[in-house]
């Protein structure tokens, strides 16, 4: 799959990319765990897409890293699209 051919709300996501740039990571506190999320902006022959980083994955993907993410998700936040592992999903580092 490329970037250009994502849709709002598609899941079973499979695409590889290159991180172009990752924002710093925020706490969260949900349901009385506590987490970190950061952004990350992922780009292919086809275009860029921000890929939402959950906890482990934060500190697991830098800018040039190239990343496979396997049954992702696709939402929507302020209009942008964003891809996301959710719960089912995984992030693999290549290099």
């Amino acid at each position: 799959m490329k970037i250009a051919e994502l849709q709002v709300r598609q899941g079973n996501v499979e695409i590889e990319a290159e991180v172009t740039e990752v924002t710093p990571a925020r706490a969260f506190n949900k349901f009385g765990k506590e987490g970190k999320v950061a952004s990350a902006t992922i780009k292919d022959d086809t275009g860029s897409m921000t890929l939402t980083l959950w906890n482990e994955q934060v500190d697991q993907v830098k800018v040039g890293s190239k990343v496979k993410i396997t049954n992702g998700f696709v939402n929507e936040w302020q209009g942008d699209k964003q891809l996301s592992t959710g719960r089912q999903g995984k992030l693999e580092v290549l290099s």
